[in-house]
C-alpha cells in the first residue's frame, strides 16, 4: 500500500469514527459553552443529567482515537472539550442552595411541562373518577358506605338534612365534621400522590385505578352535599386547600403515567433507556409534588380554619392555582432573541 493509500484509509477512518460519535460531542460542546458563558439556566434537566454520561463518552473516544492514530486535529479537538469539561463536571460542585435556586427557578416547571400529555390523561381520569364515584351514589346511596371510610361523623352521609350539612361547612361544628374529612383528606392524597408515581412502572394501570378510586370518593361526598343545594359551599371549603392538593394529585399520577407509558411505547429505545430517562423527569416533578402538599397541609390548617365564608375561600383557592398555573406553563422558558 503506498503512502497516498495509507494517509486516505487513516483519513476514511477518522471521518467514519467522527460520524459515529459526532453527535454527542455537539451536544456535550453546547451544554459545556452554555455553562461557561453562565446561561446553565437555559439548560434542560435532561441535558444537566447527561453532562457525566457525555463527558465519559467524549474520554473514550478519546482514547480510541489516540490508540488508533486518527487525524491529530480531532484528537486535540477531542482533548480540549475534555479538559473544558473536567472543570464543569468535577470542579465546582453544586451547593443544595443553588440546586434549589435552579429546580425552582424553572427546572420543575420545565420537567412538569415535558409530562403534559401524560397531565391531560390524568385530568381526564381524575374527572372520570370524580363522576363515576357521583352517579353510583346517584343511583344507590348504599354505594356512599362503599367508597367513603365509615369513620367520620354520621353527619355527612346521605339523607343528613341541609342545616347539619350546612354546620360542617361553617362555623365552630367544622371541628368535629368536615375538619376530620379534611385531614383524612390530606393523609389519603399524600399516600395517593406517592403510590400513584411508584406504581407507575406497572405500565400505569395501578395509577389509573388509584386516581379514579381516590377521585370517586370526593365524587360521593359531593352528591351529599349537592342533594341539599350545598354544591357551591362545599366546593368553596375544598378549593382553600383541594386546588392546591388535588393539582398535586394530578401531577404525581402524570408522573406515575409518563413513566408507564414510556416503559410500554418506549419507540426506538430500549425499555430500560425509555424509564431512566422517564424516571429522571418523574422524579423531579415528585419533589415539587412533595413541596406541594407541604402548602396545602399548610392551608389545610390555617386558612381553612380562619376564613369562614365561601366567597373567601374561592378567593384562596382560585388564587393559588392560578399561582401553580402560572407557574407551571410560564415560568423558567428559554427567551427567544430576535434573529436567534
Amino acid at each position: 500500500m503506498s503512502s497516498e493509500q495509507a494517509l486516505s484509509a487513516a483519513l476514511l477512518r477518522s471521518d467514519r469514527f467522527r460520524l459515529e460519535r459526532e453527535a454527542d460531542w455537539t451536544r456535550l460542546e453546547d451544554i459545556v459553552t452554555k455553562m461557561e458563558k453562565g446561561k446553565a439556566r437555559r439548560l434542560s434537566d435532561e441535558d444537566v443529567l447527561a453532562l457525566p454520561t457525555l463527558y465519559r463518552t467524549l474520554l473514550s473516544s478519546l482514547s480510541i482515537a489516540r490508540e488508533n492514530s486518527l487525524d491529530a486535529g480531532l484528537i486535540d479537538y477531542l482533548e480540549g472539550l475534555a479538559l473544558r469539561s473536567y472543570f464543569l463536571v468535577y470542579g465546582t460542585q453544586t451547593g443544595f442552595g443553588r440546586w434549589l435556586g435552579s429546580f425552582f427557578g424553572g427546572g420543575w416547571s420545565r420537567a412538569v411541562r415535558a409530562i403534559q400529555f401524560d397531565i391531560w390523561i390524568a385530568l381526564f381520569v381524575m374527572i372520570a373518577g370524580a363522576a363515576i364515584g357521583y352517579i353510583l351514589v346517584a343511583g344507590d346511596s348504599d354505594w356512599f358506605y362503599a367508597l367513603v371510610p365509615g369513620d367520620f361523623s354520621d353527619v355527612r352521609v346521605p339523607g343528613a338534612s341541609a342545616e347539619a350539612l350546612r354546620g360542617t361547612l361553617f362555623g365552630g361544628q367544622e371541628g368535629d365534621g368536615l375538619g376530620v374529612f379534611a385531614a383524612f383528606l390530606f393523609s389519603n392524597n399524600a399516600q395517593v400522590a406517592i403510590l400513584a408515581f411508584a406504581l407507575g412502572f406497572a405500565f400505569a394501570i395501578p395509577s389509573i385505578l388509584l386516581l379514579i378510586h381516590n377521585m370517586a370518593l370526593l365524587g360521593a361526598m359531593l352528591w351529599v352535599f349537592a342533594q341539599r343545594g350545598l354544591t357551591v359551599d362545599f366546593i368553596g371549603w375544598l378549593s382553600i386547600h383541594g386546588t392546591t392538593e388535588l393539582f398535586a394529585i394530578l401531577l404525581a399520577g402524570a408522573a406515575g403515567i409518563h413513566v408507564g407509558r414510556s416503559i410500554a411505547f418506549p419507540g426506538a429505545r430500549s425499555h430500560l433507556k425509555a424509564a431512566s430517562d422517564a424516571g429522571k423527569r418523574a422524579a423531579l416533578v415528585m419533589v415539587g409534588v412533595i413541596f406541594m402538599l407541604i402548602c396545602a397541609g399548610l392551608l389545610e390548617g390555617f386558612a381553612r380554619q380562619l376564613i369562614d365564608h365561601t366567597a373567601g375561600r374561592f378567593a384562596v383557592g382560585g388564587g393559588m392555582l392560578l399561582l401553580w398555573l402560572l407557574y407551571f406553563i410560564g415560568f423558567g422558558r428559554e427567551r427567544r432573541r430576535p434573529g436567534a
